[in-house]
């Protein structure tokens, strides 16, 4: 069988955690954030962790 090849764009995004559940940063959170109110950035700043339905699709490529 051949290997499946990590999606190198998806890994730089996401991280695994020991417990196996992925977290992603917040969307629209990696550029001109100088436009955006500083509560959109505070929040942003959390992240959050990726969905059930999210992680069925993605943890093939990851």
């Amino acid at each position: 069988m051949p290997k499946k090849k990590t999606h190198k764009g998806t890994a730089k995004v996401l991280n695994v955690r020991p417990g196996g559940t992925i977290s992603i940063g917040k969307p629209g959170s990696r550029h001109n954030t100088g436009k955006k109110n500083s509560a959109f950035n505070r929040r942003a700043r959390k992240g959050s962790t990726l969905s059930d339905s999210d992680y069925k699709r993605i943890k093939d490529i990851i």
